[in-house]
């Protein structure tokens, strides 16, 4: 599938990725303050008001950082706003950058939205800005989100503690995507 309305960066199977907009703060902002999803980043909920929140995310879609960019998860069929996948600690000279993403509506979770997402933003940053590792961190107890990332083609290189919190490092580099995946999403200007 094509990614062809404005302001999208790629699109598979379940979901569309495109660029945030400032409308998107409302959706944003419950999932941030939302303590179970707050958990599932090894965080507290966010504590600033909602104009608060929707100004700071006005600020970074108008002036973007190069290090780190956030798109919107919207499910393909309905258009609805379902989550964020972001990339971060992009580093251009070595190729490479950490991944994150949330599906903060619960009644997508454990439909493979998750899986989808994770999948067309990891084909996005090794097609688009020619990535050759990409790596996340998850919580050693978050085994759904394990599964999503193996089920992409991530594989584990260890246990790490940080800040009171373990995680599994998680790495995928282009080889090592699903041959499943590996021709699925279509990206912006495809077609």
């Amino acid at each position: 599938m094509t990614a062809t309305q404005p302001g999208t960066v790629a699109t598979g199977r379940l979901v569309r990725l495109r660029e945030k907009h400032v409308e998107d703060a409302d959706r944003d902002y419950a999932w941030r303050v939302d303590p179970e999803l707050a958990a599932y980043d090894a965080a507290r909920p966010i504590t600033m008001s909602l104009r608060s929140f929707a100004a700071s995310l006005a600020e970074e879609i108008r002036y973007p950082a190069s290090h780190r960019r956030t798109f919107a998860i919207d499910d393909l069929e309905t258009g609805r706003h379902i989550g964020n996948v972001m990339y971060y600690a992009y580093d251009a000279h070595r190729a490479e950058a950490e991944l994150g993403v949330t599906i903060g509506e619960r009644d997508c979770w454990s439909r493979g939205y998750g899986t989808d997402a994770v999948c067309t933003m990891v084909r996005y940053l090794f097609h688009e800005l020619g990535l050759r590792r990409v790596y996340l961190h998850t919580l050693a107890w978050n085994y759904r989100a394990q599964q999503c990332f193996r089920r992409v083609g991530f594989r584990s290189l260890g246990d790490v503690h940080r800040g009171g919190y373990e995680f599994v490092y998680m790495e995928i580099t282009p080889g090592d995507l699903a041959t499943e995946h590996r021709g699925e999403a279509g990206m912006a200007g495809d077609g």
